[in-house]
């Protein structure tokens, strides 16, 4: 039986097992607070991260309690490849090059598939695009939020879309045909929809059906909406945050998991401001954070060899 240790495993495993070595890291505390953070951060990683030991010790102690209980932590309603993913899609359209970097290593170490990684990716792309076309708009959030509500409801009693493994889902070549899709797919076509440029609004309509609504998508939907949540909540866009907020719902995330969401767009875009400021040596911090990963793969390996030879 093959069992996947988690992100941080039990954090407890790692101060049993790395409590004799000596830190490598120079980091002078300067309260109880922070040397008892750098501890776990030593016990967690292996090291403490150049980012980490730069932050202000004054407040590094809360900052690595909410990046551990939430990021770090395998007991979350939320799964860890999932708020990866999450962060992944955050990070890209920052963007951040530090973050895409660490969250793109942090989701493969918890099983995402490439394939998965660039869905992600796409479907922070698709929901940018989308927050700029509404906030440009000339459509009312009231309106845009009648809208979603009609969509909801039609959708709660249609029947997801069910097309066979070799059966291609058919695409639309001109407005028309767009909107005629739409009005198949979701029960009406929205007017927050309607303003968008005619020569584009078959292809944008297109890409968006095949990210969001295609039941062959490697990502669930619940998944998906999360991901353009998050996108959404720290891009300042009311329209989008609404939408797949509902969405979310529609398709089964539950409070929590849309708190955690949240959650996760706004640890990594705190981590990305600072990040940024700092500018650490790109190469150097994918180093630190490929020592991060390989330490934690290694224990992994061993801890599944460990149950397997059970």
């Amino acid at each position: 039986m093959k069992v996947i240790l988690p992100l941080v495993a039990p954090l407890l495993f790692f101060f049993v097992a790395f409590a004799a070595q000596k830190p490598a890291d120079q980091v002078v505390p300067q309260n109880p607070q922070a040397e008892a953070a750098y501890e776990e951060m030593r016990a967690t990683f292996g090291m403490i991260p150049t980012f980490m030991k730069e932050f202000p010790q004054e407040a590094i102690s809360g900052a690595w309690q909410e990046f551990r209980d939430i990021q770090l932590n395998p007991t979350t309603a939320l799964t860890p490849k999932t708020k990866e993913l999450i962060g992944l899609a955050v990070a890209a359209q920052i963007p951040c090059t530090y973050c895409v970097y660490f969250h793109k290593r942090a989701a493969k170490f918890n099983e995402a598939t490439p394939q998965e990684l660039n869905y992600a990716i796409a479907i922070a792309a698709d929901t940018r695009k989308w927050a700029a076309f509404w906030e440009g708009s000339p459509i009312p959030f009231n309106k845009f939020k009648m809208d979603v509500d009609k969509m909801i409801s039609v959708l709660k009693t249609k029947k997801p879309m069910i097309v066979s493994e070799n059966t291609p889902i058919p695409l639309v070549g001109d407005p028309a045909a767009a909107y005629k899709d739409m009005q198949s797919m979701l029960g009406i076509v929205p007017n927050f929809v309607k303003p968008y440029a005619a020569k584009g609004i078959a292809g944008a309509w297109n890409e968006h059906k095949m990210l969001s609504m295609n039941p062959r998508s490697p990502l669930s939907p619940a998944t998906i909406d999360l991901i353009s949540l998050a996108v959404s909540a720290q891009s300042s866009c009311p329209s989008c945050v609404y939408i797949y907020t509902e969405f979310a719902k529609l398709h089964g995330a539950s409070e929590e998991q849309i708190r955690e969401t949240v959650a996760m767009a706004g640890l990594t875009r705190h981590w990305s401001a600072f990040l940024n400021g700092l500018q650490q040596p790109p190469k150097d911090f994918e180093r630190e954070v490929d020592q991060i990963f390989g330490r934690l793969e290694d224990q992994k390996t061993k801890m599944n060899k460990q149950i397997s030879s059970k």
